[in-house]
């Protein structure tokens, strides 16, 4: 009896070491999946392969740009208001500025609802893009402005405020319950990263434009409590799906508060986004010797940079003081604004605090009437005298 209870437990023990032996076997192996995977999902771009990438490219110059009949991304993308003929005739004017990018806000709204047919108008959108002569960098995510966005009819422009109808993306119900939603959030940015990863007329991914913008002075009162930390989560998981996506080109997020010019003053978002870009994305919103300023410490990166907004006239950032500096330093620039339409950003934005009665003498953005008639005659010489130069 002691002798076959003996044999018992050797070979209990005999069995147990098997499992054991195989369970570290399969943890390792699980292990060495995810630290693959960690490794593929924060495989920034090198400097020395973002440097390459950007020698290869013209001077990008461009602007931020919505049809003239778009109050905001929805109306741009909606089937009922998409009008490609407009952009058509748009663009022509953008290709003889010398033009030769967009940065152009997607959303989540139109890609749920009708996936297909907003792929459809994203094709075609590009297609025109390419007529002339013109790339893109698509934004899928954007904090700003009214943090509430619903689909079908939108409402019209508020007399003389600056950007009254412009949705955020996800908008903060999503962002509050991304648990709940991450699936399909994923799933927008991964298939549509996957789409177009190849696609030459697609210049750049910026997955988040100004993420955590607490909108203070517009809609701060029915804005997330601790928005940032709601933002800062959904801007990670952008970042991993995007490198799981690995597209051939470079993503970005904004550094969009970096007017202290101090890498060290950078709060948790702005440093996020600085030390995951592959480019460093910024915006710019400065008169000369602050943009030198700011500059000079974002060149600590060593990487190429873009200037993804900028020229805002009454807040002396202008073309003057600021396209030809950014040709001179091969920085990329988009200014905010391209046609005064249903956006109404020739008004600033203290504009929500006093709307305007009538046109302002010195447009805040934008560079065309709808008619193709430029603001200001001696701006689109300047643009074309270092564009087509």
């Amino acid at each position: 009896m002691k002798t076959s209870i003996k044999i018992i437990c050797i070979l209990s023990i005999i069995l147990l070491s098997a499992c054991a032996g195989r369970n570290k076997q399969k943890q390792g192996a699980a292990d060495n999946i995810e630290a693959t995977n960690k490794k593929e999902i924060t495989d920034r771009w090198t400097v020395e392969r973002i440097t390459e990438w950007y020698n290869h490219q013209p001077w990008i110059v461009g602007c931020n740009y919505v049809p003239a009949n778009a109050i905001n991304q929805l109306e741009m993308w909606q089937e009922e208001t998409f009008s490609p003929e407009l952009i058509d005739k748009e663009l022509a004017w953008a290709e003889d500025l010398g033009f030769n990018s967009l940065r152009v806000f997607l959303h989540y709204l139109p890609w749920k609802e009708d996936k297909e047919g907003f792929y459809q108008r994203v094709d075609q959108f590009l297609e025109i893009c390419q007529s002339h002569n013109i790339r893109v960098m698509l934004i899928f995510f954007d904090d700003v402005w009214h943090p509430n966005p619903k689909s079908g009819k939108q409402p019209e422009p508020t007399k003389g405020v600056h950007n009254s109808g412009w949705v955020q993306c996800p908008g903060i119900e999503i962002l509050q319950n991304l648990g709940e939603h991450e699936a399909s959030i994923k799933a927008y940015v991964k298939e549509t990263m996957k789409r177009y990863k190849s696609d030459k007329r697609v210049l750049i991914w910026d997955l988040y434009n100004e993420p955590g913008n607490p909108n203070t002075s517009s809609y701060g009162d029915i804005e997330l409590k601790n928005k940032e930390t709601y933002s800062l989560a959904l801007l990670k998981k952008a970042f991993q799906w995007a490198r799981e996506v690995n597209p051939t080109q470079p993503i970005c997020a904004d550094v969009w508060r970096a007017g202290d010019a101090d890498l060290n003053k950078l709060d948790a978002i702005d440093k996020f986004c600085y030390k995951n870009s592959d480019v460093i994305n910024y915006h710019a919103y400065f008169p000369l010797d602050k943009q030198k300023k700011v500059v000079a410490e974002l060149k600590k990166s060593n990487r190429p940079l873009l200037a993804t907004e900028y020229m805002a006239r009454t807040a002396n950032s202008t073309f003057e003081n600021s396209l030809p500096f950014f040709k001179e330093n091969k920085i990329g620039a988009y200014n905010w604004g391209f046609i005064n339409g249903k956006s109404n950003t020739i008004y600033p934005w203290h504009s929500w605090q006093n709307p305007f009665e009538k046109e302002p003498k010195v447009w805040f953005h934008d560079i065309f009437r709808k008619d193709g008639t430029p603001f200001s005659t001696k701006e689109v010489e300047l643009i074309k005298s270092l564009t087509q130069n």
